[in-house]
């Protein structure tokens, strides 16, 4: 699968703002069976769904409280999230692992202080610029830190295989050097 390259993201904004959401509330494990990274979207917060008044529009920005995604490292909960529409996710902390994982699917984690996340919240409309690395809304912005390698790769669409793949010229060239003529002979 390919991913979409992340310039700006502006929409509404869907809000959840639990503290310590791990990866079984997000992606219930019984739903883990499948290989395959699309149809997740269904199941996302599965149990929390089934609670009555639970209301979480499929936006593209979801805000949300500490430490998002912490528990099992589960590439599904990135899937879900990332099949349900949302494509940034702005929380005071994530989880380091989840948070990898969402950067390998091309979902953007952005981390806000904890006034700033509640703003957003409150205001249900945001930007987030990538490549400024600012988020604004109605009555206010900030910046957030990413690292370069991964902002260049989100900007890019480019997934391991893509930036793999970026190389193909040295790949091709180490391979072409490597050719020889005869039998390949093991030194023991």
């Amino acid at each position: 699968m390919t991913m979409d390259a992340i310039t700006t993201v502006k929409g509404s904004v869907s809000a959840l703002l639990r503290d310590d959401v791990d990866t079984d509330q997000i992606m219930p494990k019984q739903f883990l069976k499948r290989v395959e990274r699309t149809g997740f979207g269904e199941f996302l917060f599965f149990d929390w769904a089934q609670e009555p008044g639970w209301d979480l529009p499929s936006n593209p920005i979801l805000v949300t409280g500490r430490n998002f995604g912490c528990g099992s490292s589960r590439e599904h909960a990135p899937w879900g999230l990332e099949d349900y529409g949302f494509k940034v996710l702005i929380a005071p902390s994530f989880a380091d692992i989840f948070k990898s994982n969402c950067t390998k699917v091309g979902l953007l984690p952005v981390e806000l202080a904890e006034a700033d996340v509640h703003a957003i919240a409150d205001a249900g409309e945001a930007e987030v610029d990538l490549d400024a690395q600012e988020v604004r809304w109605a009555g206010g912005g900030a910046r957030f830190e990413i690292n370069q390698d991964l902002k260049h790769r989100l900007l890019n669409g480019l997934d391991d295989i893509g930036v793999t793949l970026g190389q193909a010229d040295a790949i091709d060239a180490y391979e072409r050097d490597r050719e020889r003529e005869g039998p390949v002979t093991t030194a023991l």
